[in-house]
């Protein structure tokens, strides 16, 4: 083979190589940089509604891409996160539980708050044990649900409470929003402290009663990518997506508030 053939030949395997280099970096990201693939999403059990009107959108946006919620309290996201459950995106209901995961090295940059959340009352929507304010769920007879205190409803409740200098006994703690609130629906519970958003989307079957103390625990909800995400840069369009314009108009519509 003479010298001009052969640099022929490795001009042509150094063009091939790149072209797969390239069609592989496509598969990832997408030709135009959207994200495609799978992209599993660990999000607070407060995000469900949202979170999913927000994956069918950006399925939408996003053509090839596939949304999978993994849905649970915060502190138990994280957990799985640092036992190396195979996720590409972890929203959390507070910075305690985001921290859990940065401190220990399983972010891929810097979380960005994208929404805040505040506490309400949750009760039947007759309210049978009249509650108006914190006060009356430490009366005699009115059975209460909390999250458990590792999780971020729960750490807001006890915020609240302390500063509303109210003390109960709550007959159930629970491992999320979701399972308090159910508690009031099935009947269970006399009321709940839960999410504005949660009563809004389970508003045929219970009402919020507002209290002046869940100014004092604002809920920041913190995103991020994940290093080891098996889809990084669908885990990086999802985060930039959360924070567009159509995704925060639906956590508006939820009752999230502007970060």
């Amino acid at each position: 083979m003479s010298a001009r053939t052969t640099r022929t030949a490795m001009a042509v395997v150094m063009a091939l190589a790149a072209a797969g280099c390239g069609a592989g970096d496509d598969k990832a990201s997408g030709a135009d940089g959207r994200g495609t693939g799978a992209v599993t999403v660990f999000a607070a059990a407060s995000l469900t509604e949202s979170f999913r009107r927000i994956g069918k959108e950006f399925e939408a946006a996003n053509p090839g891409s596939t949304v999978t919620l993994n849905v649970a309290g915060s502190s138990a996201l994280a957990n799985q996160i640092n036992q190396g459950a195979p996720a590409d995106v972890f929203a959390s209901a507070a910075p305690a539980n985001m921290a859990t995961v940065t401190e220990a090295g399983n972010a891929d940059g810097t979380p960005t708050v994208f929404a805040r959340n505040q506490l309400v009352i949750a009760v039947p929507r007759d309210n049978p044990k009249g509650v108006t304010g914190l006060a009356d769920l430490s009366r005699p007879g009115v059975k209460v649900a909390l999250c458990a205190n590792q999780v971020p409803c729960g750490a807001a409740a006890r915020t609240v409470l302390d500063a509303a200098g109210v003390a109960l006994t709550p007959v159930t703690l629970e491992q999320d929003v979701k399972g308090a609130l159910a508690k009031v629906k099935l009947g269970e519970v006399d009321a709940a402290l839960v999410y504005r958003t949660d009563v809004r989307a389970a508003s045929a079957d219970v009402t919020g009663v507002e209290f002046p103390e869940s100014a004092r625990a604002v809920n920041d909800y913190p995103i991020v990518a994940l290093k080891d995400a098996p889809n990084p840069a669908g885990a990086r369009a999802f985060v930039a997506y959360v924070r567009s314009a159509p995704a925060q108009t639906v956590l508006a519509e939820a009752g999230f508030q502007a970060p």
